[in-house]
């Protein structure tokens, strides 16, 4: 792998059931260009205990950054992290268009086959299929779609991703 970065979708719940997990998802970029979500950890955990499931994943696989949503919450993700590992690499991502818009690209690369998943992730997947044109269209918010939008934008469009045009 060439790259692997843990993508962050906070909510602003306790932890204790009520309201929208934590969308928490691993992707990696191959030397071969493509993109490959290797672990869906979204989770139902205080602020304490989702920041260190994210430091977690950073460790456990490895990676080279963590990515969060900066727009609920300001500094929240950041500081979450940080306090869990402060010298854990991190970058804020800021939602400044719908949700539909910044999946949309990412939905392209799937449609050219340039994305797979290492294991079987049947929530992520239902979030995924309930993403329409429309907006969503699932029940609560698509809080693992919404993790593995920034984490394949990180890697397959952000700056310093890989260049895609140099496959085709």
């Amino acid at each position: 792998m060439r790259r692997i970065v843990v993508a962050v979708d906070p909510s602003g719940t306790k932890g204790d059931g009520g309201g929208d997990d934590i969308g928490i998802v691993v992707a990696a970029l191959g030397v071969d260009g493509r993109a490959y979500v290797l672990q869906d950890a979204t989770c139902q955990l205080s602020p304490e205990g989702w920041g260190r499931r994210a430091v977690d994943m950073y460790h456990r696989w490895d990676a080279d950054r963590i990515v969060g949503e900066k727009n609920f919450g300001g500094d929240m993700v950041r500081f979450t992290v940080s306090t869990a590992d402060k010298k854990a690499a991190y970058k804020d991502v800021n939602a400044t268009r719908g949700k539909v818009v910044r999946a949309e690209p990412i939905s392209a690369l799937y449609e050219q086959g340039k994305v797979s998943h290492c294991d079987i992730f049947a929530d992520l997947e239902d979030q995924m299929c309930n993403m329409t044109a429309g907006g969503y269209v699932g029940e609560n918010s698509p809080d693992r779609a919404d993790a593995l939008v920034w984490a394949l934008t990180e890697l397959m469009l952000g700056k310093g991703s890989y260049n895609m045009d140099a496959l085709l």
